[in-house]
């Protein structure tokens, strides 16, 4: 009886258990799953931490409302965007779960400043964290401590990684060694040439250099059906970070920084025309989309206007105006007239000598200049490493000799003026060469070579009058 008795008495519960019951079966539980790099994409160590969360959450009675994953995916910096880790906030924010499992911690994140972020959240907001491998629970003042702990000592572990990389990679670059990680192309990670892939290389500089823009140019490629390495479209970004590369012209770089040593690979470019190159990617015309920019018409920001001298734009209709009114002029006969005269002066075999703006100037001397202000540049580095010179007096020396190196690229620029009509010139026959070139490197060759000047033509006559279009040849022993 007396056992009977007790049976219909209700069992005293402590009120701590009763709460944590109820807290069981009441929580909604959020899944964190994140790995830093998957080689395969096949997403198998996500797996492996779902099917781990999963059971913690059963072993508690939580009910799973929403699973939030950045496969492949860092968390050491934490300017990188972690699209799951975004939407597990705002998921939280929006009161959707009040629970939440990862794996371990470190999935979570690397950031000190963010683990007192989920802290916060399970101190006053009652968010209960738990990791799968049963190493933190957040609910717990010694998980707490814990958490913060083991935080530390792997921000720390990263930190000490980060520096032992960083200097690693300077060393590569003062050994003018080829950086590690994706590779350039045109170049094998060790350095080595791909053949096909340096061929388009050579002839992005060559074009650009020519006169060609870089729309022009990404639109050769894509109607020749040339595709990037990756496999993407040419576009004029794509184009600009080939030009602006150092690399292709045998420079070592440390953090897209010229260092002043030479590279061990082979350089594609020459370091006249890579400075050319980067002196008409500078040119203020070009930024203000009035020179250089990709054009349409031979004649359109070339050609001036006889009366006010501006320059000439292209008009609806195949017409050539002069913004400020002065004349309109049909647009046909003036590009086929001087293309004709360009065409039968380029075969004369005194162009270049006529055009020359410093007669016999070789740049042979200021290669010989800018390689010794290379090597001085090196020697004060080897300075400071060797604590011969403070910090000061390297910025100060090596800020006057750079400048210096960049006076003499500039000067070997200037020199390089006419490398698209010697280019042309070195052809069997230019006239048919030019014939062949694109737009843009129609009119650097016209730009270079000759100024034309359009007049007003007779009012009424429908005849082309070449005394209308004025010519004159370029250069200071021009006719």
């Amino acid at each position: 009886m007396r056992n009977a008795a007790r049976s219909d008495v209700e069992p005293e519960l402590h009120p701590v258990t009763v709460q944590s019951n109820v807290m069981s079966m009441t929580r909604r539980a959020a899944l964190y799953l994140r790995i830093s790099l998957d080689a395969t994409g096949e997403m198998l160590a996500v797996d492996r931490q779902r099917e781990d969360c999963l059971r913690i959450c059963g072993e508690r009675g939580w009910t799973i409302v929403g699973e939030f994953v950045d496969n492949s995916v860092s968390a050491s910096d934490a300017r990188k965007k972690r699209p799951g880790y975004d939407a597990l906030i705002s998921a939280y924010d929006a009161g959707e779960f009040n629970a939440l499992a990862c794996y371990d911690l470190d999935r979570l994140t690397r950031q000190p400043r963010q683990l007192e972020d989920w802290i916060d959240r399970a101190r006053t907001g009652g968010l209960v964290i738990v990791t799968a491998n049963g190493e933190a629970d957040l609910s717990t003042d010694g998980g707490m401590l814990f958490a913060r702990i083991k935080l530390a000592v792997a921000r720390g572990e990263v930190d000490r990684k980060s520096a032992r990389q960083k200097r690693a990679l300077q060393q590569r670059a003062d050994l003018g060694r080829p950086p590690l990680g994706v590779r350039l192309t045109g170049y094998t990670t060790a350095g080595e040439i791909v053949d096909s892939e340096a061929r388009t290389i050579k002839r992005i500089f060559r074009e650009f250099a020519n006169g060609e823009s870089l729309k022009g140019i990404a639109a050769q490629l894509e109607t020749e059906g040339q595709s990037t390495r990756r496999g993407g479209r040419w576009n004029s970004s794509s184009i600009s970070s080939i030009l602006r590369n150092p690399r292709y012209a045998g420079y070592a770089i440390y953090r897209g920084e010229v260092t002043g040593k030479p590279g061990e690979w082979e350089p594609l470019v020459s370091h006249d025309q890579f400075a050319l190159v980067q002196a008409r990617l500078k040119d203020p015309r070009r930024k203000t989309n009035k020179v250089g920019t990709h054009r349409r018409h031979l004649g359109s920001g070339l050609f001036l206007c006889g009366p006010c001298l501006a320059r000439i734009t292209s008009w609806s209709g195949d017409r050539y105006r002069c913004p400020s009114g002065c004349l309109t002029r049909s647009r046909d006969p003036i590009d086929d007239y001087v293309t004709t005269v360009l065409t039968t002066r380029l075969q004369q075999p005194d162009v270049v000598s006529r055009m020359r703006r410093t007669p016999g100037e070789s740049a042979a001397p200021l290669e010989a200049e800018a390689a010794a202000l290379r090597q001085r540049l090196e020697r004060i580095e080897n300075d400071y490493d060797a604590g011969l010179i403070d910090g000061r007096r390297y910025s100060v020396a090596t800020e006057k000799v750079r400048t210096d190196l960049h006076g003499i690229e500039q000067r070997l620029a200037a020199i390089s003026g006419l490398a698209p009509v010697v280019e042309l010139l070195g052809q069997a026959d230019p006239a048919a060469a030019f014939e062949n070139l694109g737009l843009m490197a129609k009119r650097a060759i016209l730009e270079t070579v000759m100024t034309v000047t359009l007049q007003r033509g007779k009012h009424g006559s429908r005849s082309f009058d070449p005394r209308t279009v004025n010519i004159s040849w370029n250069g200071p022993h021009s006719d």
